[in-house]
């Protein structure tokens, strides 16, 4: 199983941060193109990245500090909805929150697409918690992109 670790320094703070997070409009602003959560733990989560969709639950939630879901691909026998668990711990800093991005339990055969999928969805979130515009285009496997 692979894992990645990441974080982000956004000029926001943290409630702004988590709206992005834990929020369909948030989520569909920066990682995907349409977005459903239900922000209780135990509730759904899905989203719409190009031609993918990603689903799993609501694991944790402790607004405005801390998401955990789990995550994986919708009509995937090998990495299922729920697969991974996907945890996103933010902190309030002097120019704004600090973003620490954990995801694990990704299949080895699905770790490199996820780094790259996460070095470039990070940057979007950064941009749309701070107020600036995110490209309609997104990300595909292999570096692609796709049209909104």
């Amino acid at each position: 199983m692979a894992s990645y670790r990441t974080h982000a320094e956004i000029g926001a703070p943290p409630a702004i941060v988590f709206a992005q997070l834990a929020t369909a409009e948030g989520l569909a602003g920066w990682l995907g193109h349409a977005a459903r959560i239900d922000p209780v733990p135990g509730g759904r989560f899905q989203v719409d990245i190009g031609a993918v969709t990603m689903a799993g639950e609501v694991l944790a939630l402790e607004p405005p500090h801390r998401l955990v879901l789990s995550w994986g691909l919708v009509g995937s026998p090998d990495f299922p909805p729920g697969a991974s668990r996907l945890s996103f711990r933010l902190r309030a800093t002097a120019g704004g929150t600090r973003v620490d991005l954990v995801h694990t339990g990704l299949p080895d055969a699905r770790g490199g697409s996820h780094v790259e999928g996460w070095r470039h969805f990070v940057p979007r979130l950064v941009r749309a918690a701070t107020g600036l515009p995110v490209e309609t285009e997104f990300w595909m496997p292999g570096g692609g992109r796709a049209g909104a």
